[in-house]
């Protein structure tokens, strides 16, 4: 794709049947996420009848979910605060002229994002330490973009195949990624609740931009990690493949994570793809699969290993588009040396370490994760663990010291 950012679906219209649902769970005294669908054409973010159905206009659509942390009240004022300044951010400026001009919008909307939920936790000492996740979509035409911040997720099902189209920022999945944890060791491990970024928590965040060519009969499904957590995969792809409304997949959905026990929030977002403005399925099509979107230099983007904060996690690129599997393998191996924060170190560490992040304590509050935490070691390069040991000691000396204050 050129840097023109031109559509590529066959034209006409592009119609969407959705829905979204939060739940409080079966533990939690009140609910900490917060979701966002919109049309931004008509400036709606109604989930009323009418609206379930609605008609890509030029101004987009975009639909979020965010999971907040803080204690008290204050994930939820998190998360609230993301979900209405991602609406008025994606509002703001008119049509985009093109999807790079989307994806553009987008990756500033969730900067712009976390750093005024930080500027408001540092105003109000009731609210140190809050944040929220962010997993948040937006179309103009058959390309989806999704800005990921944390482990609020999204999935794709495409036929009866379902494919999880954004990666956690957590420590688990970059164990997962360098090859300490298996997916299955990776469901009881003991350390799962810890994120490596959230909104609000730090002046600025790195966004992982992705994206998804849709097919006519593509469902998008987003959640907190309260149903992802709770839930398997094959759970969800059958709730998605058996019912046809995402009204009633969402009660399904609701409802199995609360009775597998219902430990955290529970939200999630259902959306079908349809119309003349997405073509059908073909069998040259390229599998759905995790695919990081590059935008140009001009707009701040850097080399990960030199970037100090904010921005997306991405390639350079000189003009938009996908990124190369290449490049995202390059990318990968730069993430799992590096904490998603933007710290680095030359410095090479003994294998045996402790990994300080942001864990979600039962009552919800984000704090950092003061204890030590045992991790497989073998097989991990020492300049890795070095990468990782060294960032996260940093990271507790800065969270200290800001929490102080």
């Amino acid at each position: 794709m050129s840097g023109t950012g031109s559509a590529a679906s066959p034209g006409g219209e592009i119609r969407l049947k959705l829905f979204g649902r939060t739940d409080v769970g079966q533990i939690r005294e009140h609910n900490e996420d917060n979701f966002l669908i919109a049309d931004l054409t008509r400036k709606s973010r109604s989930l009323m009848e009418a609206d379930r159905e609605q008609l890509v206009g030029p101004s987009g659509t975009v639909f979020a979910v965010c999971d907040g942390m803080g204690g008290a009240a204050a994930g939820e004022v998190a998360s609230k605060l993301a979900v209405d300044i991602i609406y008025e951010n994606m509002l703001s400026g008119g049509p985009p002229p093109n999807r790079d001009e989307l994806a553009r919008r987008l990756v500033s909307t969730v900067e712009e994002a976390g750093l005024r939920i930080f500027n408001e936790a540092r105003a109000d000492r009731t609210r140190r330490g809050m944040g929220t996740t962010s997993t948040v979509a937006a179309l103009l035409d058959s390309r989806l973009f999704l800005a990921q911040v944390g482990d609020s997720r999204a999935y794709l099902l495409r036929g009866d195949t379902l494919v999880q189209v954004t990666r956690d920022q957590s420590l688990v999945n970059q164990l997962i990624e360098a090859g300490q944890l298996t997916e299955e060791e990776a469901e009881t491990f003991e350390h799962n609740n810890i994120i490596l970024q959230a909104l609000g928590t730090a002046e600025t965040v790195q966004v992982d931009l992705t994206f998804v060519d849709l097919r006519k009969g593509d469902v998008l499904m987003m959640c907190s990690d309260g149903l992802s957590g709770m839930i398997r995969a094959e759970d969800i792809r059958s709730a998605l493949v058996t019912y046809s409304e995402p009204l009633e997949i969402c009660k399904v959905l609701t409802e199995k994570a609360n009775q597998a026990g219902g430990h955290d929030n529970i939200t999630v977002i259902v959306v079908k793809f349809d119309g003349e403005g997405l073509s059908s399925v073909t069998a040259e099509d390229e599998a759905v699969k995790y695919r990081k979107f590059g935008l140009p230099q001009s707009v701040g983007i850097q080399d990960p290993t030199v970037r100090p904060g904010g921005g997306a996690i991405l390639t350079p690129a000189i003009e938009s588009g996908p990124v190369s599997d290449e490049a995202e393998r390059e990318s990968r191996a730069l993430r799992v040396g590096h904490t998603m924060v933007g710290m680095t170190s030359p410095l090479a560490a003994t294998p045996g370490f402790d990994a300080v992040g942001l864990a979600r304590s039962p009552s919800g509050r984000a704090r950092p994760f003061d204890e030590p935490v045992d991790l497989p070691t073998s097989g991990l390069p020492p300049s890795v663990v070095g990468f990782i040991v060294v960032g996260a000691f940093l990271l507790v000396v800065a969270m200290g010291f800001w929490l102080l204050r």
